[in-house]
């Protein structure tokens, strides 16, 4: 299969999970997570009609940018942060789904160029209590929120979730509906401006992100077929 072709399957995948969950869908983005793809293969998907896409290494995501500057493309950091690595994100990417802690939304607003748009960030959460993951914690979230919507070169937007697998349709929904509990929580208490944006959903579970309300889903295999790691 062609990565036209992937696509499309996926793009009919989040249109059958829409109509199953009764919601439209335009209301659902798909990021093309392109991490480990080389950037011949994101051409082909723009070709295709896909405009945003995932990194989760930000130096190859760098080189990436950089070699696809000749196209009108949205670039989304999906992947853990280091401090010594917030500069490279505010300089070259246009969203952030990894932000997880005040130290690191601070640089980020810090060192956003003043020539470019502000950086559109999700908080990351761990739904799940996994100890080793990233993630702020369920009960730490509005206490970020308010932190990052204080920040001037920051624009808070939603949150972000990776949960451990887990088997079942429903036993995936109920996941899901952990961090958009914690969404209308924040909208409700916090009100941000442009609170629109839930990431979750992978090429894996992206129909039960979907039905339990989803607005952006995160899909490589699905798109670019199987990885090998060299990281």
């Amino acid at each position: 299969m062609s990565i036209v072709q992937n696509l499309e399957t996926v793009r009919a995948r989040i249109r059958s999970a829409c109509a199953a969950a009764g919601r439209t869908p335009e209301l659902v983005r798909l990021l093309a997570v392109s991490k480990t793809f080389p950037a011949e293969d994101v051409r082909a998907a723009h070709a295709a009609g896909q405009t945003a896409f995932g990194e989760n290494y930000i130096q190859e995501g760098v080189d990436k940018i950089a070699a696809l500057r000749d196209l009108p493309l949205q670039w989304h950091c999906i992947g853990p942060i280091q401090s010594n690595k917030t500069r490279l994100v505010a300089e070259h990417f246009d969203w952030v789904h990894s932000v997880d802690r005040s130290k690191i939304a601070q640089r980020l607003s810090d060192q956003r160029p003043d020539d470019m748009a502000p950086l559109q960030v999700c908080l990351q959460v761990n739904t799940d209590g996994g100890e080793t993951k990233s993630g702020v914690r369920p009960d730490e979230v509005l206490v970020l929120a308010r932190e990052v919507m204080a920040l001037p070169r920051l624009v808070l937007r939603g949150l972000m979730t990776i949960p451990d697998p887990v088997e079942g349709f429903e036993a995936q929904v109920a996941l899901h509906q952990r961090a958009t509990a914690l969404f209308e929580q924040v909208r409700t208490e916090l009100n941000p401006p442009q609170w629109d944006t839930l990431s979750m959903g992978m090429t894996a579970d992206l129909e039960a992100a979907i039905a339990a309300g989803s607005t952006m889903v995160r899909v490589g295999t699905a798109i670019f077929g199987g990885r090998t790691y060299a990281h």
